[in-house]
């Protein structure tokens, strides 16, 4: 019976030995945490389907008697009765499965932690998300580097302002060093320009990573959440259809393992669904990973490159060749390192 249940496709199921291990599947965040997950999506009781009279019925089913006359309608005080135990009723239905979906996924989730049951495992699919979680920590440390370079560099720049006018301000003062205090300050003013160039390249750079890491790769690791939780309903569901499966074959038995088949088909198909969703977020994501990232390291390499060797015009041709504008001075808005 279980061979017939199982999806054949890319799936198999895994038995879990007596401490609990799965063998090379990589091991949950912990037991408290998945709970927790599976507690955290509460029935939603603001959406009912009850209209005015869905409860008590219409009054279309009423055959009229010999003597013509019509039934009475409702009062608008009974109609308006029927609704709120109708919204009632329906509510306490939703209640009612999303505890019987819970406690079955609960039961699920200790039964694997603890030895006592199996889990649907797509080898390669875990193995892919795996690795993008993985990925994801490592570009979020090169997001906070980037980030503690920009703010660094910056201090650097607004130090080599502050000392240009500094010796432009003595180039003034001192007529026995004019030349001396003047040269130095022409030469801070150009790092200085040429520092708030960089910047403007570093800043496209971390802006694009963190686009990349917070909003990218956290939308396909949202859609795995949701597939990580469909497949623990579907695992709850089949061993609960194998359980009944092999019970006596008795008329309530046998009506409890029609539900429960049809229970069990609706969690396979939504599992399969999400399975085929991560799979094809997966292969876009590191298309548009590759992609993004080819572009940024090529940016940052040659802005750095351009910088360090003082070639202010390759510098500024990397700017203009990625299509980076700088803000122009005087503007009213904030830098783009306040708004950080």
């Amino acid at each position: 019976m279980t061979d017939g249940l199982m999806s054949k496709a890319a799936t198999m199921e895994i038995p879990i030995n007596g401490t609990g291990d799965t063998g090379s599947l990589p091991e949950d965040d912990g037991l408290e945490q998945d709970l927790q997950q599976v507690m955290v999506s509460g029935p939603n009781l603001n959406e009912t389907s009850i209209v005015s009279g869905g409860y008590g019925g219409t009054a279309e089913g009423i055959i009229p008697t010999s003597s013509g006359l019509h039934p009475p309608h409702p009062s608008p005080l009974a109609t308006g009765d029927e609704a709120t135990r109708g919204i009632a009723v329906e509510k306490f239905d939703i209640v009612k499965k999303w505890g019987i979906n819970t406690y079955k996924c609960t039961k699920q989730l200790i039964s694997e932690r603890f030895g006592r049951g199996s889990r649907t495992v797509d080898l390669e699919l875990e193995t892919q998300i795996e690795l993008l979680r993985d990925t994801k920590r490592k570009y979020e440390c090169v997001l906070q580097l980037a980030r503690a370079l920009t703010h660094h560099f910056y201090s650097l720049v607004q130090t080599q302002h502050a000392l240009g006018d500094a010796f432009s301000d003595l180039s003034q003062k001192s007529p026995e060093l004019q030349e001396e205090f003047g040269c130095n300050a022409e030469t801070q003013k150009l790092l200085c320009k040429n520092g708030e160039t960089l910047l403007g390249a570093v800043n496209f750079f971390v802006s694009s990573i963190n686009t990349l890491v917070n909003k990218t790769m956290e939308d396909t690791l949202m859609t795995v959440k949701q597939y990580e939780t469909a497949r623990l309903e579907y695992d709850a569901y089949r061993t609960d259809l194998e359980e009944l499966s092999m019970g006596p074959r008795d008329a309530s038995t046998l009506c409890r393992l029609d539900a429960a088949q049809s229970h069990f088909q609706s969690h396979k198909g939504k599992y399969e669904k999400l399975r085929a969703d991560v799979a094809i977020k997966l292969k876009f994501l590191e298309e548009n990973k590759i992609k993004v990232m080819h572009k940024q390291l090529l940016l940052f390499h040659n802005a750095v490159s351009a910088y360090f060797a003082g070639n202010q015009q390759q510098l500024a041709q990397t700017l203009r060749q990625f299509n980076i504008q700088l803000k122009t001075p005087g503007a009213e808005k904030p830098s783009w390192l306040e708004e950080q």
